[in-house]
């Protein structure tokens, strides 16, 4: 019985030593603090998504490649948790408030997942103040009149456990399982 429990313990240690195979940013980055403005025009706080994983992306709803490419590959993480999914938010944080409406974001991010996205908005120093908090790089090109312009970014996902603390970060480089694998872990500790 003894050898049974110790084995029991160091099973569950051993979880806790393993390295994480994402960037480990635990106490490098500032827990998630905004006011913004969600897909629904009601202003939201980092408090407003406590008690579940988020998954904090900075991108723009006219971007070509890389932000369609990245929300793809979170629908992959979600798909690979499967009912843990539902402890996981997606929060989709514009980059071009002057063309990401809110009504923008919100269709935007429901053509990938409704029920697990969200998109942000707020003004253009808001925007800036939170990407300068989490050190995210964006530069917009020259504002054409039409509104044909691009927007040069990072493209790194932030994953924030249920408390709202900064855990760990996701890059292109990085599968849908391997990030799959860290979250649920987050989700795991936190539960």
């Amino acid at each position: 019985m003894l050898a049974v429990l110790g084995a029991l313990t160091l099973a569950a240690c051993s979880h806790h030593d393993t390295p994480w195979q994402l960037t480990n940013v635990t106490g490098h980055l500032p827990d998630l603090q905004f006011s913004l403005t969600a897909d629904d025009g009601k202003p939201v706080t980092g408090d407003s998504f406590k008690g579940r994983a988020s998954l904090v992306y900075f991108g723009y709803t006219h971007c070509p490649d890389v932000c369609p490419e990245t929300m793809g590959r979170l629908m992959q993480v979600l798909d690979k948790l499967g009912p843990e999914a539902r402890q996981v938010r997606i929060l989709f944080i514009t980059v071009d408030p002057a063309r990401d409406t809110a009504q923008a974001l919100r269709d935007y991010v429901g053509a990938f997942d409704a029920q697990h996205a969200r998109g942000l908005t707020g003004s253009d120093d808001q925007i800036e103040s939170l990407a300068k908090r989490y050190r995210v790089a964006y530069q917009m090109e020259k504002r054409d009149p039409k509104g044909n312009y691009e927007v040069t970014h990072s493209s790194a996902v932030y994953v924030f456990d249920a408390q709202g603390r900064a855990r760990l970060l996701a890059t292109d480089r990085d599968s849908p399982d391997t990030i799959a694998q860290d979250l649920r872990r987050i989700i795991e500790t936190h539960s």
